[in-house]
């Protein structure tokens, strides 16, 4: 009996030697990986013209590792989910964008983060890649599972691959750049609601239950008059000599409130007021967790001192914030924040529209305002879907009455349900003036089963994408491409200048359509008539018919005989007994 108890003490004493080793190295395992990776989240608030504010969440995962050399078997506060899409699919640089409203840059200047109306996809593969479009379409059907979101009607029909546009953001070892390698599709009908925003913030790594991601409340959020979900990722220098490397995940939330719907008052606004909800520490993993207040405007009274304040100056603009820091602070709000802000008119905007000729013809006009007192090159992008079939022919770029010449210009035909019409044009901007870029187009006549179900609603065509560099950075708040952090790029000069990249209006297109109330009538009158034949079909197939016997006439006359002699019979034996009791 002793040696089985001291048998028994040696094998518990040898799994508590196991268990308690295995708990050691899970803890120096996060440790080293908790050096090697880093979250942080901000928030930057800034009021716009009319009443409006304009709040910007970023959410920022570094992780010091490689593309092309490590491996990412275990992920430690990089999402595990996106890290095995960018693996199975060999992508260098990803950019998602969910949008619901129209940035108006004439009003609010430029956003941090541009997003069109709908939904917008572009991605670099690495270097190498072989069977890209096999790889896009896997991608974006990947995608569309993890956001929940329709990217998996995004295929060659409506991709492109743009070379003058889209530039990689993050680091890129191939010169010159292969456009090949570029995939940029965008679905402008798509509609961004709660079931896009939670598997967003499940890609966070406290999720929405602590951090500035509390205060995303999908019933404020959607209230606003633009809202703009993003996920952004790129590989980034690790050092001055950009001699090693580490990856970034960029997740982005972009909303511009109306606070006379809001509290019924511009000038005085709140976090609570904004959100539905105060802030209640920030998230245990993250190293910096700020929120900053533009108060460059000096009427502004700030209830609750800031912890600093910082002034920036950048491209001859000069912006002042206050900085709150919420990552040893609970149950602290800002709130009361007065203001009588307006805004300056931007550099570079613009607006699209169509102009008909009936049904038979049409044109896409976009018309370019240039406000700085200098010449700016701008690169004009159109993808067109392929049932907007356009002339090339009739491309028209006109300042006034003089004709402008690009100085470069590439054009690929449109194909029928195969591939959409691509366009990109450089050209430069005279000063002070209104430049209109024009192209004609016919309706088409579609196959009836290609018609959505509202087909009188109309069909979407996706914005275009107008590039250019300012000479200076009025109302322009992007962050530089060397720089990760809002905190970072204050007094930051951008050695590639301040590149902006305006989307414009999405249009409705209303394609000849047939009357599709005709096959309806024609429904509902065949249901009729089969419905009214049915019934005596029915019956004289499944009843069956049997004659009665037949009555001889004699027998039944003579049965009412009798009746009717037994009546009178009755009837005469009581009028006798009736006048003898009289009697």
């Amino acid at each position: 009996m002793e040696l089985r108890k001291n048998k028994f003490v040696l094998k518990q004493s040898s799994k508590f030697t196991m268990i308690l080793k295995c708990i050691i190295l899970s803890i120096i395992f996060d440790v080293a990986l908790s050096e090697s990776d880093s979250f942080h989240e901000e928030l930057l608030l800034k009021p716009l013209d009319n009443g409006k504010v304009y709040s910007y969440f970023q959410f920022t995962t570094l992780w010091n590792k490689s593309l092309e050399t490590d491996q990412y078997g275990h992920c430690h506060l990089f999402p595990h989910a996106l890290m095995e899409i960018i693996q199975t699919y060999e992508v260098q640089e990803l950019h998602i964008s969910l949008t619901e409203g129209q940035w108006k840059h004439r009003y609010w200047g430029y956003a941090i983060v541009e997003a069109p109306p709908g939904a917008e996809l572009w991605v670099w593969f690495k270097p190498n890649t072989r069977n890209i479009d096999e790889k896009w379409k896997g991608l974006t059907a990947a995608l569309s599972g993890l956001l929940c979101a329709s990217f998996n009607f995004i295929d060659s029909v409506n991709s492109v691959s743009p070379r003058l546009s889209f530039r990689p953001k993050g680091i890129e070892s191939e010169m010159p750049l292969n456009s090949e390698r570029l995939r940029y599709a965008t679905l402008p009908r798509e509609i961004v609601c709660t079931e896009n925003l939670t598997p967003w913030k499940k890609l966070l790594p406290c999720d929405s239950n602590k951090g500035l991601s509390t205060l995303l409340n999908a019933r404020y959020i959607h209230n606003t008059n633009y809202h703009s979900v993003g996920v952004h990722y790129r590989q980034i220098c690790a050092n001055d000599g950009c001699s090693k490397t580490k990856i970034e995940l960029q997740q982005t939330v972009s909303l511009v409130y109306d606070l006379v719907i809001l509290t019924s008052s511009i000038k005085e606004w709140s976090i609570r007021k904004l959100f539905g909800i105060g802030l209640f520490g920030s998230c245990p993993v993250a190293q910096d967790s700020n929120i900053y207040v533009d108060i460059s405007d000096n009427n502004f009274e700030l209830v609750q001192p800031p912890d600093n304040i910082l002034t920036n100056v950048r491209g001859g603009q000069i912006t002042k914030y206050a900085v709150y820091d919420f990552k040893n602070i609970n149950n602290l709000s800002v709130k009361n924040i007065r203001n009588n802000y307006q805004s300056k008119s931007p550099i570079l905007h613009a607006n699209r529209y169509i102009r008909d000729y009936g049904k038979e013809v049409g044109g896409i006009v976009t018309k370019i305002y240039n406000n700085h007192r200098e010449p700016i090159d701008i690169i004009y992008f159109e993808n067109i879907p392929w049932f907007v079939p356009v002339y090339y022919h009739t491309l028209k770029i006109v300042n006034g009455n003089n004709v402008i010449k690009p100085k470069q210009t590439h054009y690929i035909p449109g194909k029928i349900r195969t591939r959409p019409y691509y366009l990109e044009v450089a050209f430069t901007l005279p000063p002070r003036s209104v430049t209109e870029i024009s192209i004609d187009f016919d309706y088409m006549f579609l196959k009836w089963q290609e018609y959505p179900p509202d087909a009188n609603h109309g069909f979407y065509v996706g914005s275009a994408v107008i590039t250019a560099s300012l000479p200076y950075a009025r109302n322009y708040y992007s962050l530089p491409r060397t720089v990760s952090l809002i905190k970072n790029c204050f007094n930051v000069t951008d050695s590639d200048g301040y590149i902006v990249q305006l989307r414009t209006e999405s249009f409705i297109l209303s394609l000849p359509t047939p009357d599709f109330s005709m096959p309806y009538n024609v429904i509902c009158l065949s249901c009729t008539v089969v419905a009214l034949a049915f019934g005596p079909i029915h019956n004289i197939t499944t009843k069956r018919l049997r004659l009665s016997k037949k009555v001889n006439k004699s027998k039944l006359k003579m049965l009412l005989d009798l009746k009717f002699f037994s009546f009178l019979r009755l009837r005469s034996k009581t009028s006798e007994q009736q006048e003898e009791s009289n009697r």
